[in-house]
């Protein structure tokens, strides 16, 4: 979860790290910290608790000297509080070697202890100190040839880790390992870069390498070189990034989460753009899978957060268009439940970073167990693309906001582009079907930008209104519930209120006991046109709630004029199809739970104690 960047070359690299974790920070906030070893040859290090403002106010009144070799960290604490003491880099063998690391190190308690034992001394509560001090020990022990001493401490480490480090002996000199945890090599002209992910130097290069698991990486000003934990020599894969350093800026908006939103439009037509010949969904990715998509019997999405409610929008489309049973599991508990699966089960897994833990190892088990894998994710060279059989890219961009708001469209585009493919293939959907889905698929960029001129002021003033709520409620129906669960974890993520999302079927069932005069709850209302049934069974929800006092806010479709009796607040989206309204209906409550956050005060992009990408478990 914490950012990572590395520099070897002929610039001064203080504010290329800088610059870098700038754009990690979404990663981790709770501390930052760089190294330097400068032209004599002297390793310097200022490390400070906080966002990296605290460090950048520090190096500007107090620059380190000038250096071409250095490394960079930005935190999420997991081993010990956000202090000082515990910031990375942390330093040994005399303060000579800095290391920073990625993760968590399961056994550093007994390495702590042998190292204690043998007489060093700890400055920190990190699990992180064990490891720069075991490969300052391992450093001597290997003739101060940092490389071999890598090799030496990663295999005594159990845990997820990427570790960067290098040593004053040797200028020009970053040595990395990875162990289920993030690493990108960035390629320049005489400079090479190492980051969590490329968003740490697409400013300088989009050249890149991906780094596999279990191997070491030494860069310097000429050259890189990898190997595995053994030290042979392996191929690394390289790749373009598609997208530059201006698409990670906030270009004039008041947040990224701003910019994000304004982008949505944007993510589900790029997802769409080279996928649709002749009326016809065909993802070129998925070439030479048709036998593999036939001969499955069940679908199991595997996600956390946000992505899991994206799953399960995508469930109902993908059941009804590929007509094949699909589950939706969380990643963090899939694995320990011993699931049924096998060769028939393609198993779907959903990450923006493609680094999520969790959902790694879930791929992992799966595939050790026979199932076949497919991706989807909008990070190019990211680990969970790598271990899966396919891979559908999302083409969101840069998503810097931690909470996710254009990723969640274009995730839930992808799926439908899935059961568009896979419904294709199988013979489940016919052809004139189809193309009516594709089109409506291709319209609902237009529809998100006329909700974004149409209500975004509306909805913003709304929330202002609404700064002092305590708590939310959420209610949907068939798509509309996972919509409902996204517009709670957004609101708890943003605005640190209580928020629930339930089936608006499940509300006599024991969550009405909720309801008391002034509770404002949000209600998705599914369409009288495509969803008959099922709307006037809504209406009769907002009808009880409102009978016991509740706030009503619906989210319903232009022209619903039976909802208005009934609603306090009414918020329109254009006119879709059933399974296409979830695009839409999210769309206000993004922007809503920006707007209460802002109006309360909060940081929108760097909600407290939350990280964009969960590497550890």
């Amino acid at each position: 979860m914490c950012g990572i960047v590395g520099y070897v070359g002929p610039r001064q690299s203080e504010s290329i790290l800088l610059a870098g974790l700038a754009r990690l920070e979404y990663r981790g906030y709770d501390s930052a910290g760089i190294a330097v070893i400068d032209g004599d040859g002297h390793l310097g290090m200022r490390k400070r608790a906080g966002k990296l403002k605290v460090l950048r106010d520090d190096l500007g009144s107090d620059p380190l000297p000038d250096g071409t070799t250095g490394i960079g960290h930005t935190r999420w604490a997991t081993h010990g509080g956000p202090t000082d003491g515990n910031a990375h880099p942390h330093l040994a063998d005399d303060d000579k070697l800095a290391l920073i690391h990625n993760g968590i190190i399961e056994n550093f308690a007994e390495i702590k202890a042998e190292l204690v034992s043998e007489g060093y001394a700890f400055r920190s509560e990190t699990d992180t100190e064990a490891a720069a001090i075991l490969l300052g020990r391992e450093y001597h022990a290997a003739g101060e040839d940092l490389e071999a001493a890598f090799r030496a401490v990663v295999t005594r480490l159990d845990g997820a880790f990427t570790l960067l480090a290098m040593h004053q002996d040797h200028p020009g000199l970053v040595v990395a390992a990875r162990r289920n945890s993030p690493l990108v090599i960035g390629l320049g002209e005489g400079e090479n870069f190492l980051g969590s992910d490329v968003a740490a130097f697409v400013e300088h290069t989009r050249n890149a390498l991906a780094i596999g698991q279990d191997q070491i990486v030494a860069i310097t000003p000429g050259g890189v070189t990898v190997t595995d934990f053994t030290g042979e020599p392996v191929e690394v894969e390289p790749f373009e990034v598609l997208w530059d350093a201006a698409a990670a800026d906030k270009g004039g908006w008041s947040s990224f989460m701003a910019k994000e939103i304004s982008e949505e439009p944007e993510a589900v037509a790029n997802t769409i753009r080279g996928r649709v010949k002749d009326g016809q969904v065909v993802i070129p990715e998925l070439d030479g899978l048709d036998e593999l998509f036939s001969g499955i019997t069940r679908v199991i999405i595997i996600a956390c957060g946000t992505a899991a409610y994206a799953g399960q929008v995508g469930k109902y489309a993908i059941e009804q268009w590929a007509r094949v049973p699909v589950d939706v599991e969380l990643a963090h508990e899939f694995r320990y439940r011993d699931p049924v699966i096998g060769d028939d089960t393609l198993i779907v897994s959903i990450s923006q970073s493609g680094e999520t833990m969790d959902t790694l190892m879930a791929v992992k088990y799966a595939r050790e167990r026979g199932a076949k894998t497919l991706s989807i994710c909008n990070t190019q060279g990211a680990t969970i693309p790598r271990e899966s059989d396919a891979i559908v890219y999302t083409h969101a961009g840069p998503e810097v906001a931690v909470a996710s708001t254009k990723a969640f469209v274009a995730q839930i585009t992808a799926l439908y582009l899935l059961g568009l493919h896979v419904g294709r293939v199988r013979g489940s959907l016919g052809a004139t079907e189809a193309a009516q889905h594709v089109l409506e698929l291709e319209s609902i960029p237009d529809k998100i930008r006329q909700i974004l001129e149409d209500e975004q002021g509306h909805i913003e003033q709304l929330a202002h209104w609404m700064a002092d709520t305590r708590s939310v409620l959420f209610l949907g129906r068939h798509v509309g519930y996972p919509i409902a669960m996204e517009g709670a974890l957004k609101l708890k993520e943003l605005a640190y209120i209580h928020a629930e999302g339930f089936a608006a079927g499940e509300l006599k069932h024991g969550p009405i006991a909720l309801i008391e005069p002034g509770q404002p709850v949000f209600v998705i209302v599914p369409s009288p046109r495509g969803s008959a049934v099922l709307h006037p069974k809504v209406v009769s929800t907002i009808e009880e709630i409102r009978a016991r006092g509740a706030r009503v806010i619906a989210i319903a479709e232009a022209g619903d004029a039976a909802v208005l009796p009934y609603a306090d607040e009414v918020l329109r989206i254009p006119l879709a199809g059933p399974l296409f309204e979830p695009l839409l209906a999210v769309v206000p409550l993004h922007i809503y739970a920006m707007g209460l956050s802002t109006a309360k005060g909060l940081d929108v992009d760097q909600p407290r104690n939350l990280a964009k990408s969960v590497t550890v478990e």
